[in-house]
């Protein structure tokens, strides 16, 4: 305990001394906040999260259809993750909508605010330490392009599950389409609005072809590759013993 208590106290330290050289990478991104609004510094760095977790953060966003995979792969994908010692979280859709989001509704201008949001919690739990995978129809190309401002370079890869409509419609899993299409369900995205497929995904998973395997292993490609930001982090399974139960 004595030990681990004065490591802390120089980390302490370490991260007193650097806060000058902190201000201005922790200022506010976007529009500036009200005058009163001040940005509270803290002693404990997103890297250093990252090095108590063994891996580094980053945002993966999953868009695409209703019926089209996505928290079917976002789970499957976190299940992995897990298993091999990271740090994950999944935001879906429907749990924020019944939840964080709930006094919002379908319109553009509820859709945008919805994205906004998650978005912007999605940040907090990259510098938080932790690899946060959202899965969100997010229709609107603007919307994923805000999204992905928020983010450093890197921080943010968006993923597009792409299926066709028609598939989509058959899958159906929770009976949107069916009600879309009796006039039940109104501005739902591929009937009666419109859906913006990306135009610079870091990655497509088809889930017409690929099965739930194979996406989750094409999705772990895309983080372990030379110049993605989880790439040369070890996972917290391969450090000795001790140490990785002391920080599970």
């Amino acid at each position: 305990t004595h030990c681990i208590s004065s490591a802390a106290s120089d980390v302490y330290k370490r991260q007193l001394q650097a806060f000058p050289s902190r201000i201005e990478s922790m200022l506010f991104s976007g529009q500036n906040p009200p005058p009163d609004i001040h940005d509270q510094l803290s002693s404990v760095s997103r890297q250093d999260r990252e090095i108590l977790h063994g891996h580094k953060a980053v945002a993966i966003w999953l868009t695409g259809l209703s019926g089209s995979g996505k928290s079917t792969i976002a789970n499957a994908l976190q299940a992995h993750l897990h298993a091999a010692g990271q740090r994950t979280y999944v935001l879906d859709g429907d749990n924020i909508r019944s939840r964080l989001n709930r006094d919002l509704g379908f319109s553009e201008k509820d859709r945008a605010e919805n994205i906004r949001r998650v978005s912007e919690v999605a940040r907090l739990f990259v510098d938080a330490g932790t690899i946060v995978i959202a899965a969100f129809i997010s229709p609107f190309r603007s919307e994923r392009d805000t999204a992905r401002a928020l983010f450093d370079k890197g921080d943010f890869l968006e993923v597009f599950v792409d299926v066709p409509l028609s598939v989509a419609e058959r899958r159906d899993p929770k009976g949107l389409y069916r009600k879309a299409r009796r006039g039940e369900l109104r501005q739902f995205t591929g009937i009666d609005s419109p859906y913006e497929p990306p135009v610079a995904a870091e990655l497509t998973l088809r889930t017409d072809q690929l099965s739930v395997a194979a996406c989750v292993s094409r999705l772990q490609a895309l983080l372990t590759a030379p110049g993605t930001p989880v790439q040369g982090m070890a996972p917290l399974m391969t450090c000795p013993l001790p140490l990785a139960k002391a920080l599970q």
